[in-house]
């Protein structure tokens, strides 16, 4: 039985997040993203382990299964709960989402569900945080498929959040907040970040990195609107761009870049890999993070743009 989430005693939850891992065979940079990631759990000590896409690098994968089994087993040898979403790379070829979903869910401590099947993508879903003094829910734990590459052949680049994942997230944040009496406190975690990143960056006040354009779809869905609109949403957390990891706020909820946590792929030398790391307390409308790279420094303060 996959464990139930709930907060501490001390009141609070923490969640390390990875982020484009890009696992593919157990190669010697994979061998680096496993030490960095064994690292920081053995640091951090999270009640969960989440990856925001790009988990393995399906085209370069003999056995993509496999790998995501691989990728994962730092979380599952310490016994940790964990989930995961996908992101463009994790599908591209030989396995579907599907089929992926459902090799991560075969595993120990899989939270992630595959989501309705009358909405576009796999692994839309919601996680329930406990209370540490009852069983009432606390915080909620959005995970939204954000997709791959634009559907539309004349619109270039990535996809987007659909109609249909926007309306049953707001069914659901809709339920929650009948049943509580109000939002609760929540975060959102999916791959591809949204088009008001770029805003807020350009808009200054930021903290942290932005070391290459934010690689968002170029048709504007409406997430953001219905995160602001249901008022539960306090902030959003993304990979996919790997050498970006700022955050800031815009109109009351923090867009939060994780750090790029994988070394089969793109990076730079003077940019450490690393995992974001989120702190909820239990009754408040606030979140903590900081990060924690390779080699074991912590980041809790970053320049302003």
């Amino acid at each position: 039985m996959n464990p139930r989430l709930s907060f501490r005693q001390d009141g609070t939850f923490t969640i390390v997040q990875f982020t484009d891992i890009h696992w593919t065979e157990g190669s010697e940079p994979d061998q680096k993203s496993r030490k960095l990631m064994e690292d920081v759990l053995d640091a951090e000590q999270p009640d969960l382990v989440f990856y925001t896409g790009d988990t393995i690098f399906s085209k370069d994968c003999p056995d993509p299964h496999r790998s995501a089994r691989q990728a994962v087993e730092p979380a599952l040898q310490r016994n940790r709960p964990w989930a995961v979403v996908f992101g463009n790379h994790d599908t591209e070829h030989g396995i579907t989402r599907r089929e992926l979903m459902d090799t991560f869910r075969e595993l120990p401590h899989c939270l992630s569900l595959p989501g309705p099947e009358d909405i576009t993508g796999v692994g839309n879903f919601v996680l329930e945080v406990s209370s540490a003094r009852s069983e009432q829910i606390a915080a909620l734990l959005y995970g939204i498929d954000s997709g791959s590459y634009s559907p539309v052949d004349n619109v270039p680049g990535y996809d987007w959040i659909r109609q249909d994942q926007i309306q049953w997230y707001r069914r659901q944040s809709a339920a929650y907040t009948a049943a509580n009496g109000s939002p609760l406190p929540a975060l959102a975690f999916f791959h591809i970040p949204l088009p008001e990143y770029a805003e807020m960056w350009a808009a200054a006040g930021c903290s942290g990195t932005r070391g290459e354009p934010e690689c968002a779809p170029k048709i504007n869905s409406g997430m953001f609107t219905a995160f602001a609109e249901m008022g539960d949403v306090m902030g959003t957390f993304v990979g996919h761009d790997h050498l970006n990891d700022y955050m800031g706020e815009w109109y009351g909820i923090r867009l939060c870049y994780g750090r790029a946590s994988g070394y089969n792929t793109y990076g730079r030398d003077d940019f450490p890999r690393g995992a974001r790391v989120i702190r909820l307390h239990e009754g408040e409308r606030r979140f903590d993070t900081w990060l924690r790279l390779d080699g074991g420094a912590v980041v809790r303060e970053q320049e302003t743009n």
